[in-house]
């Protein structure tokens, strides 16, 4: 049995933002799929039936998914921990409300101090609203999360981790451009834009059901929630034929390039990211690459 502990639902595409570099290129004109709330609470109780401990509501904008309260809460109730990640534009009071509860936690993604940069980089005027959630979140003593994504040559990264400090916030992660979705520059989707621990331990399910070994990993779908139950999927021969090919890929890639051994969480990671295994892919303490992770996965 393929066991995993941490699970990203991805339970809409649709979203306030353009980001130019979101890898499910999730915007305002993006759906909630053909998931319905009843399959996002079915899959919640195998996840739990499996053993996973953590999940964690995404998108797109997770907070414009009308039940988004009760599926977090049905998610507590089934034992797991639960993790929203917002680009905090609105949090609705109901969030808030879900926020506060025991067993949950707040992570967003931030761009720049300045807010004119962080709206060319978002496509949308968010920067003040985003700060100022960010800081309700630290007045509500509610465990919160930061990933600057470096976007853009000459982007203010460190400037905003800076402000991040200032505001309160105690866990700060980076991430390097994924050229997945609106992320594609001069390279495509592949095992490249991948950290190297997704072969292991995770698992992403999109609006449609589509499963992934995570949300980066789009063009390898292993199975359908809609159509299979979850476990089957999991234990499949397909599943295994993915992840055994990812767990090639990336032990080739550790062992061919002058920094293997040294960065264990992305090999192609480069000076900027950080000694202590950045960037960071899970909350804190859940991922294979404890206590930071390997890779920031929503840039809405």
């Amino acid at each position: 049995m393929h066991e995993i502990g941490f699970a990203w639902l991805e339970i809409t595409g649709k979203c306030q933002l353009l980001c130019e570099h979101c890898y499910p290129a999730s915007g305002p004109d993006g759906t909630h799929g053909t998931m319905r709330s009843e399959d996002w609470r079915r899959v919640v109780d195998q996840l739990a039936e499996r053993g996973v401990g953590m999940v964690q509501f995404i998108g797109g904008e997770p907070t414009l998914h009308p039940d988004l309260p009760t599926l977090a809460g049905h998610a507590l109730d089934q034992g797991l921990r639960v993790e929203i990640f917002s680009n905090l534009v609105h949090v609705p009071t109901a969030v808030w409300e879900v926020l506060e509860r025991p067993g949950v936690s707040l992570a967003t993604s931030y761009y720049s101090d300045d807010p004119a940069e962080h709206a060319a980089i978002t496509r949308r005027p968010s920067h003040a609203r985003t700060r100022t959630n960010i800081a309700e979140a630290v007045r509500r003593k509610i465990p919160i999360r930061a990933g600057v994504v470096d976007v853009r040559e000459g982007q203010r990264s460190a400037a905003a981790q800076q402000e991040l400090i200032t505001l309160g916030v105690p866990e700060i992660g980076t991430d390097r451009l994924r050229q997945v979705g609106r992320g594609v520059r001069d390279q495509q989707p592949d095992a490249s834009q991948l950290c190297g621990r997704c072969a292991s331990g995770v698992i992403a399910i999109s609006p449609d059901g589509e499963v992934w070994p995570c949300v980066f990993s789009r063009w390898l779908p292993i199975g359908n929630v809609l159509e299979t139950a979850l476990a089957e999927i999991l234990d499949s021969p397909e599943a295994e034929r993915v992840r055994s090919e990812l767990r090639l890929e990336f032990t080739e890639r550790q062992t061919t390039l002058p920094e293997a051994g040294k960065k264990p969480c992305d090999p192609q990671c480069g000076p900027s990211c950080g000694p202590a295994c950045n960037p960071s892919c899970w909350p804190t303490g859940t991922g294979p690459c404890s206590p930071k992770g390997g890779c920031q996965p929503n840039y809405d």
